[in-house]
């Protein structure tokens, strides 16, 4: 597939709301669908591809997050999606019409994608300065999309300018606040508009707030893709069920997404059909009492008024002191024709 999104592509991340049930991902998929995601994004990684397993300080959570307290690796065992699981989940993903997809933290991953026939990677917030990564992935010459949560603009462009000297010139990036859940007043949504001009990509939000206001804002600043944690149900718990968003909230985020967007409309100058029909309610050139032929015409014979199916307003300066041509009665409409025959 390509970038070239009619509207907005809006994205259901399963992440780790599957609790570790394949039937729960697999329902988690359909559902999303009902919800009206386009694509379902998994994560392709294992514990022992993105740490090891130490309890050393180094390797515990302590950033202030929901997760502090965990070893890394424990936190990764939780939340993985295991490899075995993927082919039966892209499957499922094609027969509900989805577009599918996962984020790679390894080349080995990235082979496992390669042999599923992965369509877009996805480089993950705090994995956008591993340049071998980037440099893998861009490789295979499929689209790509980076999240910018921890980057800094020389980030940024390292990474731009290591995907495109591999001859891939396919990049989206997204908006994202690396807090779990993020606060709002952190969203910084302008930003989608300065990627765009400044790095000449698609750009589109990987949102962890908990309400629809951010990704309403970033679809009006020109956002191609929306990408949100979804759960089946909150129940289910584990690492991001905080931050997701069950079938329900989903749905009510995606009618927000697609009204906007149909609210946003395009540069169009033409009226609709409905917008004509509004006219009826615009000023235009009335006889407002009885006159006969030869009379002059005066602001108490012809007046601007409602409704708008008279002549044009504008000429009713040049009208006064004229004489009439014809007998009008009160009510008659001065039409363009009427003024055409008094400015000769």
């Amino acid at each position: 597939m390509d970038f070239n999104f009619k509207r907005v592509f809006i994205v259901a991340e399963l992440s780790a709301n599957h609790g570790g049930d394949i039937n729960i991902a697999i329902d988690s998929i359909k559902a999303a669908k009902k919800s009206g995601a386009d694509a379902i994004k998994l994560q392709t990684y294992t514990p022992n591809t993105m740490t090891i397993d130490s309890k050393k300080k180094d390797f515990i959570v302590n950033g202030g997050s929901i997760w502090d307290g965990q070893t890394f690796f424990d936190l990764y065992e939780k939340a993985h999606t295991p490899w075995e699981w993927h082919f039966e989940l892209f499957k499922v993903a094609r027969e509900e019409g989805l577009e599918y997809f996962s984020t790679p933290f390894d080349k080995k991953a990235v082979d496992l994608l390669e042999e599923l026939d992965n369509p877009i990677y996805k480089i993950a917030s705090f994995e956008i300065n591993d340049i071998p990564l980037i440099k893998y992935v861009a490789s295979k010459g499929k689209p790509m999309i980076l999240s910018t949560g921890v980057a800094t603009i020389e980030d940024i462009k390292l990474a731009l300018d290591t995907i495109r000297a591999e001859g891939n010139n396919q990049i989206a990036l997204l908006k994202c606040t690396s807090s779990y859940p993020a606060p709002i007043n952190e969203a910084n949504l302008l930003m989608i508009r300065d990627f765009k001009q400044k790095f000449k990509v698609v750009t589109g939000l990987s949102d962890h707030t908990i309400s629809n206001t951010s990704a309403i804002v970033a679809t009006s600043l020109g956002a191609k893709i929306i990408e949100k944690h979804f759960i089946l149900d909150k129940s289910i718990g584990g690492p991001d069920a905080s931050f997701s968003l069950d079938a329900k909230e989903f749905s009510n985020m995606v009618n927000a997404v697609r009204e906007t967007e149909s609210a946003i409309g395009e540069i169009d100058y033409e009226l609709t059909k409905k917008q004509k029909l509004g006219k009826i309610f615009s000023r235009s050139l009335y006889v407002v009492k009885d006159s006969n032929k030869g009379e002059i015409i005066t602001d108490e014979n012809i007046r601007s008024i409602r409704p708008g199916f008279g002549g044009h307003p504008k000429y009713l300066d040049k009208l006064i002191g004229k004489q009439f041509k014809n007998n009008f009665k009160r009510g008659d409409r001065f039409t363009n024709d009427d003024i055409k025959g008094h400015l000769k």
